[in-house]
C-alpha cells in the first residue's frame, strides 16, 4: 500500500532528513501557532492558582471551598478527553482547536462575573473550561499526524509540550503582577482577550488538511505527501486489537509514570520548599518557577538531541527508548537525592535537574502516540492522556497523606521516583515505532 511504503520510506533517517530541509514552511508555522495555544491554555489553568488567594479573602471561601475551585477544572478535562478526540478525527484539529481555544478563553472572561454571582455558577464555568482544553492536545495530535514527516515529529512534541512550562511560568508570573497592580479580574480578562486574538488568527492562517492549502510550497507538498495519505476522516479505531499491542500499552504506562512526577512538581513544590527548605511563601514561588524554566530549556535540548541522533542513523525506536529512559530515570535519581540534602541551594539544583531531566521524556512516548497511530493519533492520544490524568488526583492526594503520616516528603518522592522507573523499563522492553493502525 502507498501509506505503508510512505511510512517505510519517512522513517529512513537519512532520506527523511535530506528531504526535510531547514527552511520555515507552513507545517512550522502550525507547530508555532499549537505551541502557543497550549501557552495560552495554561496561563489560563494556573492563573486561579494566585488570583485564588484573592479571591478567597473577597468571596470569605474556606479552604475546602477553594480547593472544590481548583479541582473543578479537571472535572471538565478528563471527562472530555477522548470526546475531544473523537471530534478532531471525525472533524479535524483545526475546527476543533480553534473552537476549544474559543471556549476556553470565554470562559477565563467570565470567571470573573461567575465568581461575584455565586459559587456553583463559578465551579460550572471552571468545569466547562477543562472541557475545552481537554481537546488541545488530541486536536494538535491530529494536525501533526497530517503535516510532520516522522523525523520532525520529536521537535514538534517538543516545541507543543513546552508550552507546559512556559505557560506554567508566565501564567503564575504575569497573574501575580497583574493581580498585585490591577486585582485579581484584570488577569482574566487580559488572558481571555489574548485567547480571543489567537483564534482569530488561527482560522486565517492554518489549514486542516495540507492538500486543501494553497499556500503551501512545491518542495513542501512533496515532502508531506510522501508521509501522509491526506483525505477524508479514518474509520473507526479497532480497540480490541489495538490494546492488545505491547507497543501500546508501553507507551500509555510511560505516559502516566511521567505524568506522575510532572503533577508532583506542579503542585507540591511550593510546600517542599516552605515546609522543609524553610522559605517564605513569596521565595518559595519564586524558586518554584526555576523547575520549570529548566524543563523547558531541557526539552528543546532533548529534541536537539534526539534529531541528531536520527540523522546519525540511529533508529527512531532506539532514540524514543533512550529519550524516555533518561528523562524517567534522570528525573528518579535527582528526586530521591533531593530527600538527602539540607539547603535551598542545592534542593533547588537538584530540583531543576530534576524537571529538567523530565523534559527527555517529551521526546520519547509523545511522538511515539503519532508512529503509532499517524491517522488516529487524536483518539489515541485523548485515551492515553486520560489515563494520564489519574495521577493529578491520585498522586497528588497520595503525596499529600505520605507527607502527614511520616511528616516529611522523603516517602513521597521515593514513590514517585519508583512510578518513574516502572515507567522506563516498560518502555524501553515493550516500545515501538512500527505504525500499529494505518
Amino acid at each position: 500500500m502507498k501509506w505503508r511504503r510512505a511510512i517505510k520510506h519517512s522513517t529512513d533517517p537519512a532520506g527523511a532528513a535530506a528531504a526535510s530541509g531547514k527552511r520555515w514552511g507552513r507545517r512550522h508555522l502550525l507547530i508555532a501557532l499549537c505551541m502557543l495555544a497550549v501557552v495560552i491554555g495554561y496561563t489560563d489553568r494556573v492563573n486561579i492558582s494566585v488570583a485564588s488567594v484573592a479571591m478567597r479573602t473577597q468571596f470569605g471561601w474556606t479552604q475546602t471551598t477553594k480547593g472544590f475551585v481548583l479541582s473543578a477544572f479537571f472535572v471538565g478535562y478528563i471527562s472530555f478527553l477522548y470526546v475531544g478526540g473523537w471530534l478532531a478525527t471525525r472533524f479535524g484539529g483545526k475546527r476543533v482547536l480553534g473552537v476549544a481555544v474559543l471556549t476556553w478563553s470565554a470562559c477565563t472572561l467570565l470567571t470573573p462575573i461567575a465568581a461575584s454571582e455565586s459559587l456553583p455558577l463559578l465551579i460550572a464555568v471552571r468545569i466547562a473550561m477543562g472541557v475545552g482544553e481537554a481537546a488541545m492536545f488530541p486536536a494538535a495530535y491530529e494536525l501533526f499526524g497530517r503535516w510532520v514527516p516522522p523525523v520532525e515529529r520529536t521537535g514538534a512534541i517538543a516545541a507543543l509540550f513546552s508550552g507546559i512550562s512556559l505557560g506554567t511560568v508566565a501564567g503564575l508570573a504575569a497573574t501575580a503582577w497583574i493581580t498585585a497592580r490591577y486585582g485579581w479580574p484584570a488577569a482574566f480578562y487580559a488572558f481571555g482577550i489574548v485567547g480571543l486574538v489567537w483564534v482569530a488568527v488561527w482560522f486565517v492562517s492554518v489549514s486542516n488538511d495540507y492538500a486543501a492549502d494553497s499556500r503551501l510550497t512545491p518542495s513542501e507538498r512533496a515532502l508531506i505527501e510522501r508521509i501522509s495519505p491526506g483525505g477524508p476522516a479514518p474509520g473507526p479505531v479497532p480497540w480490541r486489537r489495538v490494546l492488545a499491542e505491547p507497543a501500546i500499552r508501553a507507551v500509555v504506562i510511560s505516559h502516566f509514570c511521567t505524568t506522575w512526577s510532572l503533577y508532583v512538581f506542579l503542585t507540591w513544590l511550593p510546600s517542599y520548599l516552605s515546609d522543609v527548605q524553610g522559605l517564605t511563601v513569596a521565595k518559595s514561588g519564586f524558586f518554584s518557577a526555576a523547575p520549570w524554566v529548566a524543563m523547558c530549556v531541557m526539552t528543546y535540548f532533548a529534541a536537539a538531541v534526539s534529531g541528531a541522533l536520527i540523522r546519525r542513523g540511529v533508529s527512531l525506536t532506539a532514540t524514543r527508548k533512550l529519550m524516555q529512559a533518561t528523562g524517567l530515570l534522570g528525573s528518579a535519581s535527582l528526586l530521591v537525592l533531593t530527600s538527602h540534602v539540607h539547603t535551598p541551594a542545592m534542593a533547588l539544583g537538584l530540583l531543576c535537574g530534576a524537571a529538567g531531566a523530565l523534559g527527555f521524556a517529551w521526546s520519547g512516548y509523545a511522538p511515539n502516540l503519532i508512529d503509532l497511530a499517524p491517522r488516529h493519533s487524536a483518539l489515541l492520544g485523548a485515551f492515553s492522556n486520560t489515563i494520564a490524568t489519574i495521577p493529578g488526583i491520585v498522586a497528588v492526594s497520595m503525596t499529600g497523606w505520605l507527607v502527614d503520616a511520616t511528616g516529611t516528603y522523603t516517602a513521597a518522592f521515593i514513590l514517585t521516583a519508583a512510578v518513574g522507573v516502572i515507567g522506563a523499563l516498560v518502555f524501553v522492553r515493550f516500545g515501538s515505532t512500527r505504525a500499529v493502525i494505518e
